[in-house]
């Protein structure tokens, strides 16, 4: 009887603690596609200087840094609460009260002018630049602009393909899990795309970018709702757009790259 009650005591912790951490946006495989799209869209200029400052690491491989250092909140929790941005779904980010903490708009903003100060160390520029690789695969991930009520709907429990979730893990790793594909096949598969189609993709700015995700935010909202049972038409309906979001992401982060590198 004891055995059996740690072992449900145990089993208890470890769906809280998987609830209680899941923010990580897209999941190391979704970053890391997103940082690949990116670095095929690099000028040679800007892949020369980006290779040099990372030291020989790709994008790809820093994308996850961020997240990485989470576990270290004594030395990086003031970067935690760029990780997203909470606000309701009718209201736009210029009308609402900001985290004074920082919150996901002014992470990329303090990224960018890090690294187009001249001013600024290498070291300095090296942190800000992973950073900025991950924040903006998290400006498209559409849960980290979302309500704060529900922690961008970390509690809003579902089940997913008859196992335990949430709408944010669904929309962080599970949509791309099911499908079993490496960072690189997401890559690869990126949709082709005209000269003109990515162009009206990299229109804009950060703030134009998040608005554009938060459109979506609305539609995730309105997908599924507590209880749920989220099996393979799911999938259909959101995977083409989770795919779609990814080679947005790149396509972004390779346009800030340039201007900035280039």
């Amino acid at each position: 009887m004891k055995n059996k009650v740690l072992l449900l005591f145990c089993t208890f912790l470890i769906s809280v603690s998987s609830i209680a951490n899941n923010d990580d946006v897209w999941g190391p495989t979704g970053h890391r596609a997103t940082g690949k799209i990116a670095e095929n869209n690099l000028t040679k200029k800007a892949k020369r200087q980006i290779d040099k400052l990372l030291q020989g690491e790709s994008l790809a491989f820093v994308s996850t840094h961020a997240d990485e250092i989470k576990s270290d909140r004594k030395k990086y929790g003031k970067f935690y609460t760029w990780h997203y941005v909470n606000m309701p779904l009718n209201s736009t980010y210029e009308n609402e009260d900001k985290n004074p903490k920082g919150d996901l708009i002014t992470g990329v903003r303090t990224c960018v002018k890090i690294l187009k100060d001249e001013k600024s160390s290498i070291e300095d520029k090296r942190f800000h630049l992973k950073m900025l690789v991950h924040l903006i695969g998290d400006l498209h991930q559409p849960m980290h602009i979302g309500q704060k009520e529900d922690k961008g709907g970390n509690s809003i429990q579902v089940q997913w393909h008859g196992k335990g979730s949430n709408l944010h893990r669904v929309w962080d790793e599970d949509l791309i899990s099911k499908w079993n594909m490496s960072y690189l096949e997401l890559a690869n598969n990126a949709k082709d795309l005209s000269k003109e189609q990515v162009k009206v993709i990299q229109k804009g700015d950060v703030l134009d970018w998040m608005k554009d995700t938060h459109k979506l935010t609305k539609k995730v909202y309105g997908s599924a709702k507590k209880g749920d049972k989220l099996r393979y038409r799911y999938s259909y309906d959101y995977f083409p757009t989770v795919r779609e979001q990814l080679q947005k992401g790149g396509l972004r982060l390779a346009k800030l790259l340039n201007e900035i590198f280039s």
